[in-house]
């Protein structure tokens, strides 16, 4: 029997103004029968377009100048490249199926989830409307999305983002396929739920013989799933072999690199190590990585003083509404939620999806308006200032948003978009002026001067992060939340982020929350920690406290389920 899915010197070339951009370089690697196979690399290497060619679904820019894909089924061999349109139809989403990197933008916001993932079942194998409908809630049950029923009727925005990540997967499921690609399968999901969706991965893939191509980031869940592993850097495949031989002897500093930019425990209260203090093979380089990384003095200032305060938070969304409008049916979402915030902390707030993080983030902004309780904000009552004092106050509070690239106005230059909150606050008197800090600050977060007048989608997903946090700190605001702002990055580019995040606050002094999943990248960063679920904190303390010695069974889940954690 031949491998399932062979591909052998693959070149793509990506055509712009600027040039062009040879993104895939003699690309060669196999895929066998029931075998998982995992693809790493930084964000750029070429993980997502060596997937998206075996699909042909590279944008229109880009051309394959080289090399064959061969699909093997029932005994025949055919090149995907080669192949018609028509017949492509056929093998896409129904033998070769695919979970996108990008749940929020992949998912048609005008129509609901269950009937995008009925509308896969009905066109590939032919079933009713109501078994097609059975199907897709037996399958939202098989990923843990709450109320099953419930969410087959809603749509995406009614889902969060981790939910939305679990209606992708059931699509990509549905029909069987041999061969599934999983573009950063577990990105937006939460510790617990990863834990649940690679047992699920695993059990389909078993029962249903099914090949796996995994691309991630991830390299814990690296070692738990995939039978093999191909490192890519800067299109080319650099290293691979079995897993189990990459994590304990690898070869490649890049690989070594890789492994080590993860936010483990002992790096705590140090700057983590990057790609480039790898790529320097010197012996004053590897020194420097194993005993001189840069310590932080100290993670946050203890002066005592509350900067915010929360006291009996209350956030309710009705889910039913009588005929006069009032609501009859209410989800609570935050459920009497109190804590409070020093000035020059940073508080992680972890918890599954759904549980209400992002909620108790945004209302803490007023960007949602809670149903019952205070925010006190340096002695002030957020939730009875006028709508005039609010917006004068908006310099001194910000926040860096899960998606970066939504977050950006697609038509407005990342210039502008820095600029412009310095021109409605008064920031600096003339244009000027606030073009040269906006220059500054795009130097300052990694950038370059000359990528001023570039629009959002010029960058990859770690620089319009970046970018993000150069608008959001623009104000120098006392108070930033920051809402899995790195939870779409890859390791290297975390690290760099991390690394920026804990320079930054040393610098401007301002106090944070910092909202994730992942419980390794919250305990690095944070003084304190907030356990959170079902809307309610359970657990709160010292980082290390809570982290090695957790007291709720809740928390004990958590950090069990962190995949890989001990490389």
């Amino acid at each position: 029997m031949p491998p399932l899915l062979q591909i052998k010197n693959l070149s793509v070339d990506f055509s712009s103004e600027s040039g062009v951009v040879h993104a895939l370089k003699n690309v060669s690697f196999e895929i066998g029968a029931g075998e998982s196979v995992a693809v790493v690399g930084e964000s750029g290497s070429g993980k997502t377009v060596t997937s998206l060619s075996v699909l042909k679904l590279l944008p229109p820019s880009a051309k394959i100048t080289s090399g064959r894909v061969l699909f093997s089924d029932n005994h025949s061999s055919s090149d995907l490249i080669s192949i018609s349109e028509r017949d492509m139809r056929s093998i896409r989403g129904n033998k070769i199926s695919m979970i996108f990197q990008e749940p929020m933008s992949s998912l048609n916001p005008v129509k609901t989830c269950g009937s995008q993932v009925a509308e896969a079942i009905i066109w590939h194998q032919h079933l009713s409307k109501q078994e097609a409908f059975q199907k897709t809630v037996e399958l939202f049950e098989k990923v843990k999305i709450p109320d099953p029923r419930s969410a087959f009727h809603r749509y995406p925005h009614e889902l969060s983002g981790g939910q939305k990540q679990r209606v992708m997967i059931a699509m990509a499921v549905s029909c069987n396929p041999h061969l599934l690609i999983a573009d950063e399968p577990t990105t937006a999901l939460d510790v617990t739920v990863q834990k649940s969706i690679i047992a699920l991965l695993k059990e389909l893939q078993d029962d249903l013989g099914m090949s796996i191509l995994y691309i991630t980031h991830d390299l814990g869940l690296v070692k738990e799933i995939a039978d093999r592993v191909v490192v890519m850097y800067r299109g080319a495949i650099i290293e691979s072999g079995n897993t189990r031989e990459i994590f304990q002897n690898p070869k490649e500093n890049y690989t070594k690199a890789l492994l080590s930019c993860h936010p483990g425990p002992e790096y705590k209260g140090k700057l983590l190590p990057v790609i480039s203090d790898f790529m320097q093979d010197t012996e004053t380089a590897k020194i420097k990585i194993k005993e001189e990384l840069k310590s932080i003095i100290s993670n946050s200032i203890k002066t005592g003083t509350v900067l915010l305060k929360v006291e009996d938070l209350v956030v309710k969304f009705p889910l039913k509404k009588d005929l006069f409008g009032r609501p009859t049916r209410e989800f609570v979402a935050v459920d009497h939620v109190s804590f409070e915030v020093k000035k020059g902390e940073t508080v992680g707030l972890v918890g599954e999806s759904g549980c209400g993080k992002t909620t108790l983030g945004r209302t803490l902004l007023r960007l949602q308006e809670p149903s019952s309780g205070k925010i006190l904000f340096d002695d002030k009552d957020l939730l009875k200032l006028s709508a005039d004092k609010l917006r004068r106050l908006r310099k001194d509070i910000q926040i860096i948003f899960q998606d970066p690239y939504g977050s950006l106005n697609p038509r407005i230059t990342i210039g502008s978009a820095i600029k412009e909150p310095m021109a409605i606050h008064r920031i600096e008197s003339t244009d000027r002026q606030r073009k040269d800090k906006t220059v500054a600050l795009l130097e300052r977060v990694g950038l370059r001067a000359d990528q001023f007048d570039r629009y959002p989608h010029e960058f990859s997903g770690g620089q319009r992060q970046r970018i993000c946090i150069a608008r959001a700190i623009a104000l120098n605001p006392e108070f930033i939340v920051c809402d899995e702002s790195v939870s779409a990055l890859d390791v290297s580019v975390q690290a760099q982020v991390l690394n920026l995040l804990t320079e930054l606050k040393q610098e401007f002094g301002f106090t944070n929350i910092f909202i994730s999943h992942d419980l390794s990248v919250v305990h690095y960063i944070s003084d304190r920690i907030l356990v959170m679920r079902k809307g309610r904190i359970v657990e709160s303390g010292e980082a290390d406290d809570v982290f090695f010695r957790p007291q709720d069974p809740y928390t004990k889940e958590l950090i069990e389920a962190i995949p890989g954690m001990n490389f």
